[in-house]
């Protein structure tokens, strides 16, 4: 199923398209391709808010872009990859039977899948800016993120229906 349909279909039910993406065996390019997408898909977001910052600073826009390049594209998915590795080791704790591989593959996925609320989330803090409208949207991308992320682990690591 192409990308754009699983993420739609994570919004109704992540677990099921966990447990079809976990069928396709433990391959770790494609949780890195994963992974990147939804890093440079963040990074992307940030665009227009970044714009509005430099345009009511009076600074140069390119600094900033590189400085979230680099944040978003290089050090964020070393920091989601040791994340990935700590939720699968407290689920190994709390009676967890999957892989650092499954574990990895819900949160790169949950990340990926969650995406498009953060790009609303950038066009809300770039053309409104700060303001209760940009908590609202910040606070449901969170949510949705983390019930995709707990779903996701949950199937990941095995957990009963």
């Amino acid at each position: 199923m192409p990308v754009t349909r699983d993420i739609a279909a994570t919004y109704w039910g992540p677990g099921k398209v966990m447990r079809r993406l976990l069928a396709l065996g433990p391959r770790e390019d494609r949780a890195l391709a994963i992974l990147m997408a939804g890093c440079v898909l963040v990074f992307i977001s940030q665009w227009p808010v970044l714009a509005r910052e430099a345009h009511l600073e009076g600074e140069d826009l390119n600094p900033k872009l590189g400085a979230s390049l680099m944040a978003w594209v290089l050090i964020a998915p070393l920091l989601l990859y040791g994340l990935a590795a700590l939720t699968h080791l407290a689920a190994r704790v709390l009676g967890g039977k999957g892989s650092f591989f499954s574990a990895r593959l819900a949160l790169f996925w949950s990340f990926l899948a969650a995406s498009p609320l953060m790009l609303l989330n950038g066009l809300v803090g770039g053309f409104i800016g700060p303001g209760p409208q940009l908590q609202i949207v910040g606070f449901l991308w969170l949510a949705v993120f983390l019930w995709f992320w707990i779903r996701g682990l949950m199937v990941a690591e095995g957990s009963p229906e």
